[in-house]
């Protein structure tokens, strides 16, 4: 069967993927006979959809994962959804506005019920997106962290952990999110450049009319919440009024004035205004100095009765009428601009407010110690390894874990409250009961006696536990799933939540498996665009995924991410990559047509024994390369490495040296050989590249029900006796060719205008050795060997040797002799800096004995060139 002209994705995408998953190649079971290689996806919300980061992200995944099971290993690859509390209550409830409905003259029970109904419609959006990049997930396996298993689990560990003395309920400061109305986790607070406001109020010095202590704010809105103003005790400018009182503007309630080595002399006044209930500073220092707390907000933003001026106005409107006010009443010194940071929340915009509120809390602790020491032992080894200073100084200073939610989607919070107040915590509603008759001696009590906790868990919480939950190693720690796949092999995910997530799964599996939860971190960077600007569809600077995958196929869009996404470091995006990618499944569509074309004449005799040779000595040497490369998780190198071996190697190199004159016959060893080459290339470009390479494989020969590529063997290619030997020698011939090629490009000549070429060299046996390739790769009349330069020629230097191209009437001498010049200023340049490497007694005596003789042929070589070029500057 002829194949298209050209490669048209959308043709053979769908079809192989259908077909894969009808064979179950994706899918995974305990195997004692294989090694299993598990990965679990970081789980997408159920809201969200595919964007520039998660392709990046699965396509990594399915790299590995792919490359695994062609390894032989039991690969299994674990999707899933997260339930997304936050981001899934704020869709919900604006899905029931759209219909008239406020959220809170619904039933708890029946919002939920709108909840899972919006869930079902909308919860797999992602997942089904993620087939179309050809992620090879089993698919069997989707878990999704609000089903009733993984609910289980999650309530289970809270209870085990609460009966273990590290959760408690408590008054801290958290951040709080006045629009979602709950408390959120730092992950979730996205901190926003913005042109602020620093407004200088002034309090008056009680008994000293007249006399005021200026104080800077960014917040005047909270002066009615200030309990004291700090100075430094060093700051002279305030040694006066320690012990003194101010009247807070407008309000006239009098407060301390406290000293304190926390203020900082120089910045703004250097009077501080402490306010324990809205700053996590101003908290720490309350506690210090036994000052009162007054919460002047509303969870939903507004000043309630404590402020005593603009109740009921938001925060913001209030801010604008205090600094109107405080203009009027003469209190307001300055105001200033400065560059500052907001703090934001990520689902839904609104700007943060510390608050003091009563949580739920997990001491963290205890919990971080062993998940930092297996990160320093590289147990678990962070790739690229410099986020381990990072992860580092987040656990050496972890903070207790505010794991509550102020909603109603998610895992309810297993605390039953008593008659009195008093609160039981149980694992379902039958233990509460019998737990809360111990514990107030009255057998009486029942069911409807007791309130559940109104608070959801952080969805951090479920997650945290996601390598075990998934294998079901709570609901049964001995099953045969989470004792196959259990510890899993590598995450890949970004740096943004290696402590919010990665650090937090480390703990969990330490803590109830005692076992670290996977091997390795491969931390990707953010996809930005040409602006460094994060991709977002907000900021409209984002192409969607789907629309990139259906105009340019799925294989050349995972490629074009890999391209240039080096771990740890930012992708910034660009076009031409995509391109590229797309240019590069075109090429390797078109040289299988050109093999395709060829017809055999098994009568003639094998005639290209060389560059089979050569060719299987580079496969051998780039197969090794590329293993190691995906061993250090270096994917980028990774896919460059087998890039270059099919666009440079094959392609231009390989199939040049043996395809047949135009409409003549190949002979049949060398149309194996290519064809068995071509195989192993499909393999090695499978990871990548999935689709292609399967039709490709399929249209390269009759293959059986189960013979698809998917999960055809990976290459082991044995490195030839001779391999070093051929290549070097190859390596020369190319170098002849390519500096033939510069001279057409140079001098604008055709590649198929046949050129001749004189060779003046000392040993002519090495360069007769390739002189049937040199001829037709660069389509040469004639190679002949002289002792002078011939007359208007232009020469080029390979490795001590000179070479003339004659080009009569057609060299300008004063143009050559000034390219031979600059080439010649190069080579010295190039001799002395290894001459000075050489001469440093330091190198010489370090170096490898290999590296030494590596060093003495570059001087050797770079003698021998200097030479060749002297005597052709003589020669124009």
């Amino acid at each position: 069967m002829s194949l298209a002209k050209t490669y048209s994705p959308a043709d053979v995408e769908a079809k192989w993927y259908q077909r894969w998953q009808e064979q179950g190649f994706f899918q995974a079971k305990p195997n004692p006979r294989k090694q299993p290689y598990t990965v679990v996806i970081p789980p997408p919300n159920v809201t969200g959809v595919l964007h520039m980061g998660h392709m990046l992200n699965n396509t990594i995944q399915d790299v590995l994962v792919r490359r695994a099971r062609m390894q032989g290993k039991e690969a299994c690859w674990v999707p899933g959804t997260d339930h997304a509390s936050i981001a899934t209550e704020a869709k919900v409830v604006a899905m029931l506005k759209e219909q008239g409905i406020n959220k809170h003259d619904l039933s708890r029970e029946d919002f939920l019920t709108h909840a899972w109904a919006w869930k079902e419609k909308y919860g797999g959006i992602i997942l089904e997106q993620l087939k179309q990049l050809g992620a090879s997930c089993d698919w069997s396996r989707t878990r999704f962290t609000m089903e009733p298993k993984l609910t289980e689990a999650v309530l289970r560990v809270f209870v085990d952990l609460y009966r273990k003395g590290l959760i408690y309920r408590g008054v801290r400061m958290v951040n709080w999110d006045p629009l979602g109305g709950t408390a959120i986790s730092d992950e979730e607070v996205i901190p926003k450049d913005t042109q602020a406001k620093m407004y200088h109020l002034k309090y008056e010095v009680v008994g000293q009319p007249g006399r005021f202590l200026t104080v800077a704010t960014s917040r005047p809105e909270t002066v009615m919440a200030d309990v004291a103003v700090a100075v430094n005790p060093t700051d002279p400018r305030y040694q006066d009024l320690a012990g003194q009182r101010v009247r807070i503007p407008l309000l006239g309630r009098e407060i301390p004035v406290i000293q304190d080595e926390y203020v900082t002399v120089d910045f703004g006044t250097g009077a501080l205004k402490v306010t324990p209930a809205h700053d996590l500073n101003d908290y720490e220092l309350g506690l210090k100095h036994n000052l009162p707390v007054i919460d002047i907000l509303n969870d939903n933003g507004t000043l309630n009765e404590k402020a005593e001026l603009y109740v009921g106005q938001d925060r913001f409107a209030a801010r604008r009428n205090i600094v109107k006010d405080l203009q009027e009443a003469g209190l307001l010194d300055k105001i200033e601009e400065y560059a500052s940071i907001v703090q934001t929340s990520e689902r839904t915009g609104a700007v943060i407010e510390p608050k003091l509120s009563l949580q739920w809390f997990l001491k963290m602790e205890h919990l971080a110690k062993p998940a930092l020491e297996v990160v320093e032992n590289d147990t678990i080894k962070l790739h690229p390894p410099k986020f381990k200073n990072m992860y580092r100084v987040w656990m050496e200073n972890v903070r207790d874990w505010c794991i509550s939610r102020q909603l109603w989607w998610g895992q309810r919070i297993p605390a039953y409250y008593l008659p009195d107040g008093s609160f039981v915590v149980a694992q379902n509603e039958a233990e509460a009961v019998e737990l809360a008759r111990a514990q107030s001696g009255n057998n009486d009590l029942q069911a409807s006696d007791l309130r559940q906790d109104e608070d959801v868990l952080d969805t951090w919480f479920s997650s945290w536990l996601w390598p075990i939950s998934v294998f079901d190693g709570f609901d049964d720690p001995d099953n045969a799933d989470i004792n196959y796949f259990y510890p899993t092999n590598d995450l890949v995910t970004a740096p943004e939540i290696l402590f919010f997530w990665v650090a937090r799964m480390i703990m969990a599996g330490l803590e109830y498996r005692k076992e670290v939860p996977f091997k390795n971190v491969y931390l990707t960077g953010i996809v930005r665009d040409a602006q460094g600007r994060k991709m977002s569809k907000q900021l409209g600077n984002s192409p969607d995924p789907l629309d990139l995958i259906r105009d340019f196929g799925a294989d050349a869009v995972r490629t074009g991410m890999l391209f240039s996404s080096p771990a740890g470091n930012d992708l910034f995006y660009d076009q031409k990559l995509i391109d590229q990618g797309r240019n590069f499944n075109n090429k390797l569509w078109n040289a299988f047509r050109l093999v395709k074309g060829w017809e055999v004449d098994n009568t003639l005799p094998f005639a290209n024994a060389q560059a089979v040779s050569w060719f299987e000595a580079k496969l051998a040497e780039t197969v090794a390369v590329l293993d190691e490369h995906f061993d250090k998780f270096r994917m980028s190198d990774a896919l460059l490495t087998v890039y270059k071996l099919v666009w440079d190697d094959f392609c231009s190199y390989y199939l040049e040296m043996v395809k047949p004159v135009y409409q003549h016959p190949i002979d049949a060893e060398t149309l194996r050989a290519t064809v068995g080459f071509l195989e192993t290339l499909l393999k090695l470009l499978h990871p990548f590249m999935p689709f292609i390479t399967e039709e490709l494989w399929h249209e390269l020969a009759e293959r059986g029900p189960k013979d698809y590529v998917c999960v055809a063997h990976w290459p082991k290619v044995a490195t030839p006796a001779d391999g070093a030997e051929v290549l070097a020698g190859m390596d020369k011939a190319l170098a002849i060719v390519a500096g033939v090629r510069n001279v057409r490009n140079q001098k604008n000549l055709g590649p198929t205008k046949q050129l001749e070429l004189a060779v003046k060299a000392d040993d002519q046996a090495a360069i007769l050795a390739y002189a049937p390739l040199v001829r037709k790769l660069a389509n040469l009349s004639d190679l002949s060997f002289v002792e002078e330069a011939p007359a208007s020629a232009v020469s080029f230097v390979q490795g001590g040797s000179e070479f003339f191209v004659p080009l009569a009437m057609q060299v300008d001498a004063a143009t050559e002799r000034a390219r031979v010049e600059k080439e010649l200023e190069y080579a010295i340049g190039f001799r002395d800096s290894v001459n000075k490497k050489l001469s440093n007694e330091k190198f010489v005596a370090n170096a490898k004995p290999d590296v030494l003789e590596r060093e003495r042929q570059k001087l050797a070589d770079a003698e021998s060139k200097i030479a060749a070029l002297e005597q052709a500057l003589k020669a124009l």
